[in-house]
């Protein structure tokens, strides 16, 4: 497979997002150098980060700061999640991408990839539950290993490394 191929097909969001100095347009383009006005809403909007781009003096064409210090975690993430759907990938690797929103950001965010990136695979790497718990196959990984895999109800039922992990994160939850 030749480095264009997987450039033009999958799209990965990191954790740590990574913005540069210059406008919010200039960031999101990264993702697909010809994306016009549509898709910039359009990306903006899945990833939750239409509202704050559109309050922000100069909409997209904003100034982001090196390293995108002029904006929380959340929003950083965000626009790293614009950029990543703006050319519509056929595979988006989101690798803890939704750490820094809050839960019903998060969970818009999701909602709005299942409904508008129809055609997109999208694996989610995460540390949260809830953040894969509607997926349709969940790998659980412990200590590098592969120890079980199923969707959550099943995986509630199988696994006692899944279920430790679920019943920890919901009694963090309720404190």
């Amino acid at each position: 497979v030749a480095k264009e191929d997987l450039r033009e097909n999958v799209a990965l969001v990191l954790q740590k997002a990574i913005l540069f100095s210059g406008p919010i347009a200039d960031n999101l383009r990264q993702g697909d150098k010809n994306a016009g006005e549509v898709e910039l809403e359009k990306a903006s909007r899945i990833a939750q980060a239409k509202e704050f781009i559109e309050r922000q003096a100069d909409g997209f064409q904003s100034h982001v700061e090196e390293r995108g210090n002029n904006f929380s975690g959340g929003q950083k993430q965000r626009l790293s999640i614009s950029r990543g759907v703006i050319g519509d990938p056929k595979v988006l690797v989101l690798d803890d991408s939704t750490s820094a929103l809050d839960a019903r950001s998060e969970k818009l965010v999701k909602e709005a990839l299942a409904n508008e990136l129809t055609g997109t695979t999208t694996f989610i790497i995460a540390q949260k539950i809830s953040s894969v718990v509607q997926a349709d196959n969940i790998l659980v990984l412990d200590e590098g290993r592969l120890v079980a895999q199923g969707t959550h109800k099943e995986l509630i039922a199988i696994s006692e490394v899944y279920r430790e992990i679920y019943e920890t994160q919901k009694a963090k939850e309720v404190e």
